[in-house]
């Protein structure tokens, strides 16, 4: 017996907003139905898995627990370009760069929060990870 992960939440100020900005990120679309002022959005994955996004109290207006608290839970993305041109696209679509991991030899990631202060890292791409292997 086994479960297969159908999705990662979201406890967020504004499922929308928040969805919309994961939108740009991960390049699909949100639901159709979803609309602003909606309490609750997601967004399908190719691959069955899905973003959701809640509204919770604790999440609206900075109370506590909100966006300033560390989050336990967060997303590695691995590209399908090259890392730092998905870190140049983070930042254009309002992502707050928060650590700044990599290292010289190309290795390493960079964490970032969403506009809510979720926290979210992009890694190498697994080209990137191949032609860096291939050499060292």
């Amino acid at each position: 017996m086994g479960a297969m992960v159908f999705n990662v939440a979201f406890d967020c100020g504004n499922a929308y907003e928040l969805a919309s900005f994961w939108s740009r990120v991960v390049g699909h679309p949100m639901d159709a139905r979803d609309l602003p002022g909606d309490s609750t959005a997601s967004i399908a994955l190719p691959n069955g898995l899905h973003l959701y996004f809640a509204e919770v109290p604790e999440r609206q207006n900075g109370t506590a627990g909100g966006p300033a608290a560390k989050n336990p839970v967060h997303l590695c993305l691995q590209p399908d370009t090259r890392r730092d041109d998905e870190v140049a696209r983070y930042l254009g679509l309002g992502a707050t760069l928060l650590h700044d991991r990599r290292e010289p030899d190309g290795s390493g990631w960079v964490v970032f929060a969403d506009p809510e202060g979720n926290e979210f890292c992009v890694l190498r791409s697994a080209r990137e990870r191949a032609e860096t292997s291939a050499t060292g």
